[in-house]
């Protein structure tokens, strides 16, 4: 039978073709879903997320991880409490206006969603009205993250950052997280932002921190 174990080992392989059935064969033998959903592949993930960042596997690994995860999760969903998926709330995610990249956005939505949120990715190019009426009109929204990736477009997400404050969203408790390629932390102080992450492996350890301080 497998356990909580070998599904972990099976999400921080990537191994897309197996967990499926492994998944199956631990709750059939009466493995509780969400120990395989916490024990198991989050904490697979956290396992994925500090080797990503000590340069030890790179993106491709990561993205085969995450979509491992996300398989996984799709069996295990009928048989978890309502809320358990999401359990840490939502993360409003998009890249600024002006600002075409998403490779980098979804890779932090796998992983932010790896780490137990609900994510609502707004896409890219995304004014930043946008943001602020996502913040306000989801659901339990904890973290509203938005990525810069072009020098050009900091601007965008100063504007972004500042729109957001101004329309009251630290007042309601959610925390404003930056990040991409030109961004830095002493950049992310000076608009307001509450915190910047350099990669996809910190933002998920990150938004878990922000989320349960």
């Amino acid at each position: 039978m497998a356990s909580i174990q070998e599904v972990a080992e099976l999400v921080e392989k990537g191994k897309v073709k197996l967990i499926e059935a492994a998944v199956q064969e631990a709750l059939d033998a009466g493995v509780d879903a969400g120990a395989l959903l916490n024990d198991g592949m989050i904490a697979a993930m956290g396992v994925v997320g500090a080797k990503f960042q000590a340069n030890e596997i790179f993106v491709p690994e990561m993205l085969v991880a995450a979509k491992t995860m996300k398989k996984g999760v799709e069996v295990l969903k009928p048989h978890l409490a309502g809320d358990s998926v999401g359990q840490l709330g939502t993360y409003i995610l998009g890249t600024v206006a002006g600002d075409l990249h998403d490779i980098g956005k979804n890779l932090v939505g796998l992983m932010i969603e790896s780490a137990g949120f609900r994510v609502v990715d707004l896409g890219v190019d995304v004014p930043a009205e946008k943001f602020v009426e996502a913040a306000k009109s989801e659901q339990n929204v904890k973290i509203v993250g938005a990525s810069a990736l072009l020098t050009t477009t900091m601007d965008s997400l100063k504007n972004t950052v500042q729109t957001l404050i101004a329309a009251g969203i630290k007042e309601l408790g959610i925390k404003i997280m930056v990040g991409g390629a030109p961004i830095t932390q002493a950049f992310a102080d000076e608009i307001g932002a509450d915190a910047y992450t350099p990669d996809a492996g910190a933002a998920a350890v990150k938004a878990k921190e922000l989320a349960t301080a």
